[in-house]
C-alpha cells in the first residue's frame, strides 16, 4: 500500500459514530472523507444521555466544550413506580458523577450533539465531509480499498486503507462486509419494542405536569409491567424529553413514524392519574421501531473494512449506551489503526476482539434492565426490595464498570 493511500480513511455515514471516527483518525494524522447519503445533516430522535465513558473521548476530541452550553447535567436518575409514584431509587449523578468518574454525565437533545460534532469537524482541515453521497461497493487490494460513491447521478471512487461503516443500523456499508466473505448480509431484526417520543417545553402545561409527578433535574424512569417511561431536561433545561416503551407490532422502517396511541395508552393501564394525565397532554407522540443487529456476524474484514456503531451492533437503548457504544468504537479503532499501521488486517481483529466482549455485556445489561422495569408480581416485589437494599453508594458502584471506562494502552509482542 503506498503511503498516501495509507493515511487516508472513508467513512460512511456522518452520524455520531461517523463524525466521532471522523475526529479521532484525523486526530491521529489521517485524511478523512465522510460521505453521508443525506442531502443535509439532520439528527434522528430527541433526547440522548452521554454517560461519563462517552464524555471522556467527547472532551480528548475537542467536542464537549462546545456542547456543555446547550446541555444539561443531572443530579441524579431516579426509579419510580408508574402505579404510585414511590421512589424506588437514586443513582446519584451531577457533582458525584464528576468526582467518581472524572467527567460529567449529561443528557442532552441530539441536534446539539451532532451540532458540536460538526463545529469540531469543520475546525478541522484534513476532514472532508460530503452530503448527498451513499457509499454502494467497495474493491479491495492489497493497496487498500476503493470504494464505490454515488453522488448527485455520479459516480465516484475515494480511495484509503480503510472502510469505516458508521451508517446505522439500516447499513448498506453491512452488507459490502459479507459480500467480501461471500455470505449474504443479515438485516436489522424488529424487538418487538416501540419507543414513543416527544418533547415538551418546561413551561408548557405538559411540562408543569412532568414536573409535578418527576425531578425535573434527574433523569427519572417510571416503571411498570406494560411499559417504562424515560424523561429528562434537554436544550439547556428548557424543555423535557420523553421517552416511552412498550411491546407493538413492528411499523415502516425508519428513525420517525406514527402507530395508534392506543397502543400506548393501553400499556399504561394501572398507572398513576398524574401519569396518565402527562400521557395526554404531551402528545403528539411519534413512534419508531426498535431494531436489533445481531452480533454475531463480523465486524470486519481483513481487506480494510469496519463497522461501528449501530452498523456492526444496534441493540435496544435499555442501558442509555446506544452512542456511547459507538463514541467508544469510533475512538479505540482510530487509535488501534494508529499504533499498529504495518499489520492493519490485524490491528482490525484486535479491535474487534477488543470490543466483542464489552458491547456483549452492555447489551446484557440493558435486557436485564428492561427485564426489571417491566417487573410484576413477586418478580417486582423482589426487584423494590432489592432496590431498598442497595444503597445510592453502592448502585453508582455497581455502575464503575460501565462509567469508568477507559480505553487501555495495547502493546504487542
Amino acid at each position: 500500500m503506498n503511503d498516501t493511500r495509507s493515511r487516508q480513511i472513508v467513512i460512511a455515514g456522518a452520524g455520531v459514530a461517523g463524525l466521532t471516527a471522523a475526529l479521532a483518525f484525523a486526530e491521529r494524522g489521517y485524511l478523512v472523507r465522510v460521505f453521508e447519503q443525506a442531502q443535509r445533516l439532520e439528527a434522528a430522535g430527541a433526547g440522548i444521555q452521554l454517560s461519563p465513558n462517552a464524555t471522556r473521548i467527547l472532551r480528548q476530541l475537542g467536542v464537549l466544550d462546545r456542547l456543555l452550553p446547550a446541555a444539561v447535567r443531572p443530579e441524579a436518575v431516579v426509579l419510580k413506580e408508574a402505579a404510585t409514584l414511590r421512589e424506588l431509587a437514586r443513582v446519584p449523578l451531577g457533582q458525584a458523577a464528576e468526582a467518581r468518574w472524572q467527567t460529567p454525565y449529561l443528557v442532552a437533545h441530539r441536534a446539539d450533539l451532532q451540532s458540536a460534532l460538526t463545529a469540531r469537524v469543520a475546525e478541522m482541515p484534513d476532514i472532508h465531509l460530503i452530503t448527498g453521497g451513499r457509499v454502494s461497493g467497495v474493491d479491495t487490494d492489497s493497496h487498500g480499498i476503493a470504494a464505490t460513491v454515488e453522488i448527485e447521478g455520479q459516480t465516484i471512487k475515494a480511495e484509503g486503507s480503510l472502510l469505516v461503516g458508521a451508517d446505522g443500523v439500516w447499513s448498506s456499508v453491512r452488507a459490502l462486509v459479507d459480500s467480501t466473505r461471500g455470505t449474504a448480509s443479515p438485516r436489522s431484526r424488529f424487538s418487538g419494542e416501540l419507543a414513543w417520543r416527544t418533547t415538551v417545553a418546561v413551561e408548557s402545561a405538559a411540562g408543569q405536569a412532568f414536573a409535578a409527578i418527576g425531578a425535573a433535574d434527574c433523569v427519572t424512569t417510571f416503571l411498570h409491567p406494560g411499559f417504562h417511561m424515560v424523561a429528562y431536561p434537554v436544550s439547556k433545561g428548557d424543555a423535557f424529553n420523553l421517552v416511552a416503551f412498550s411491546r407493538g407490532e413492528r411499523i415502516a422502517e425508519g428513525w420517525s413514524g406514527h402507530a395508534d396511541p392506543g397502543i400506548l395508552a393501553s400499556a399504561m393501564r394501572g398507572t398513576a392519574p398524574g401519569v396518565a394525565r402527562l400521557l395526554e397532554m404531551a402528545g403528539p407522540w411519534l413512534t419508531w421501531p426498535l431494531h436489533t443487529v445481531e452480533q454475531k456476524q463480523s465486524w470486519t474484514t481483513p481487506d480494510g473494512i469496519a463497522l461501528i456503531g449501530d452498523a456492526a451492533h444496534a441493540m435496544t437503548p435499555f442501558a442509555a449506551q446506544g452512542a456511547a457504544m459507538a463514541i467508544e468504537d469510533a475512538a479505540m479503532l482510530a487509535d488501534v489503526i494508529a499504533d499498529f499501521p504495518a499489520d492493519q488486517a490485524q490491528s482490525l481483529q484486535i479491535w474487534e476482539n477488543l470490543r466483542r466482549p464489552r458491547v456483549t455485556r452492555v447489551a446484557r445489561r440493558g435486557t436485564i434492565n428492561r427485564l426489571a422495569w417491566h417487573a410484576a408480581g413477586p418478580v417486582a416485589i423482589a426487584r423494590n426490595l432489592f432496590l431498598k437494599m442497595r444503597s445510592s453508594e453502592k448502585l453508582a458502584a455497581d455502575l464503575d464498570w460501565l462509567y469508568g471506562w477507559q480505553q487501555q494502552k495495547i502493546i504487542r509482542r
